[in-house]
């Protein structure tokens, strides 16, 4: 609870892990990701299984992931994966195959960038910083210091393969004077968390 809550970004950049996909989204609404497609006529309540494939690492042009080593790569790749598995597994029972009744779900971190949690306490805290944050943040839909991270995701049929969801959402991190963060990787964390 002390933590500064993420915040969506303004935009995100597509990475191309949805291919030829991306044609269909539009728009997300309040409370959903930046860009989103739902297919109307899916059976939604036959679905009560999903299949979670581990999550990838999909790097974008222009993407931060060149800087992280393969280790911290895999370690962010595994965080997500492990929150995803422990928020869908109280409402649906996750397998390994596919068939009828299952969701295929598959996300990639299309990006991620860490913060400096020792400039983003000062910036929170010491008036002259915290408003060169806020300017930061109203001129670019991101405060200072903070980290952030990106992610598409869709859900497919188990049974047909056709695509029945996908989603394109980048989320920063709020700036809290209670909140601030530890360790680097905080920040993207906390968006790990809203997604799951």
């Amino acid at each position: 609870a002390g933590c500064a809550a993420s915040q969506q970004a303004r935009e995100v950049q597509e990475s191309g892990f949805l291919g030829q996909d991306y044609e269909l989204l539009r728009p997300g609404e309040q409370g959903e990701a930046l860009l989103v497609y739902r297919d109307p006529e899916a059976p939604w309540s036959t679905y009560d299984k999903v299949k979670l494939d581990p999550v990838t690492i999909w790097a974008g042009e222009g993407s931060e992931f060149e800087d992280f080593s393969k280790p911290e790569r895999q370690e962010l790749a595994d965080t997500l994966y492990t929150m995803l598995v422990e928020e869908l597994s109280q409402d649906v029972q996750m397998v390994d195959e596919l068939g009828p009744g299952i969701l295929h779900i598959q996300v990639a971190i299309t990006d991620a960038q860490t913060s400096n949690p020792t400039m983003d306490t000062i910036s929170s805290v010491v008036p002259q910083a915290l408003l060169l944050s806020q300017a930061k943040g109203l001129i670019t839909g991101k405060p200072g210091f903070v980290g952030e991270a990106s992610v598409e995701a869709k859900a497919t049929d188990g049974q047909t393969g056709e695509l029945v969801a996908a989603g394109v959402d980048r989320r920063v991190d709020g700036k809290s004077v209670t909140g601030a963060p530890t360790d680097s990787w905080d920040d993207v964390r906390q968006s790990y968390r809203y997604w799951a």
